[in-house]
């Protein structure tokens, strides 16, 4: 068990991961941003654009607004299909870009992670309406879930944020100064036009998978690497 783990150590093991793989997640990145944000820009477009001569603003927006969380809700197993490709990428299984769609390979499965954020989000909120830092510290607990619905795709929901909280007991400040540690990344990212968080995210996305991998995976050292799909 190796819960004295630096976060250098964390990120140096990221970094390694990453070495040879820099092109294939930069792209990704780079899909996911097209995805993300010229789907919604493209909707809201489309839609403000085109239905101007037949339905009031009022009725538009809320056309829109309807449209885009239901693009939201669709897009939520392929978030975690991210989250789960750099996890496979951590463990040496060196994953093609299709691994990301594997949350929807099974329609059970990528039902069950919708319904798993949405909890999730509603659990951190309900914490979040008695103090902000409540919420945080809920949010972090909250954190490994979809890791582990990914290695125990038996658990039911609420087992794995139970599993998640359960198991980051002790490791929720870690968490937090790991993320903090990409702050600086962050604002030099800023000054080149947001193209360098094409690197950042794979970096901290490889560095919380690494994180789940080393602390929290390897708590149980029983538990086998099974892949989905």
């Amino acid at each position: 068990m190796l819960l004295n783990i630096r976060i250098s150590e964390i990120k140096r093991q990221s970094l390694q991961s990453l070495k040879g793989n820099w092109g294939q997640v930069v792209l990704l990145s780079f899909i996911m941003a097209i995805i993300v944000y010229a789907l919604f820009i493209m909707v809201d477009l489309i839609l403000t654009g085109g239905f101007n001569a037949w339905f009031s603003d009022e009725v538009i927006h809320t056309v829109v607004g309807i449209i885009n969380i239901a693009i939201y809700i669709v897009l939520m197993p392929l978030s975690i299909g991210v989250a789960w490709f750099y996890l496979s990428l951590v463990r040496g299984n060196n994953p093609r870009l299709s691994y990301v769609l594997s949350a929807y390979h099974n329609g059970k499965t990528a039902i069950k992670l919708i319904a798993a954020t949405i909890l999730q989000g509603i659990f951190v909120y309900l914490w979040t309406l008695l103090l902000i830092i409540p919420g945080i510290i809920k949010g972090i607990a909250y954190s490994q879930t979809f890791y582990i619905l990914r290695d125990h795709p038996e658990f039911t929901i609420l087992e794995a944020i139970t599993e998640s909280r359960r198991k980051m007991n002790g490791l929720k400040w870690k968490y937090f100064l790991l993320e903090l540690s990409f702050i600086g990344w962050g604002i030099l990212c800023l000054f080149t036009l947001g193209i360098g968080y094409l690197w950042l995210v794979p970096y901290i996305s490889t560095a919380k998978a690494t994180f789940y991998n080393q602390l929290i995976y390897n708590q149980d050292t029983d538990t086998s690497d099974k892949e989905i799909g």
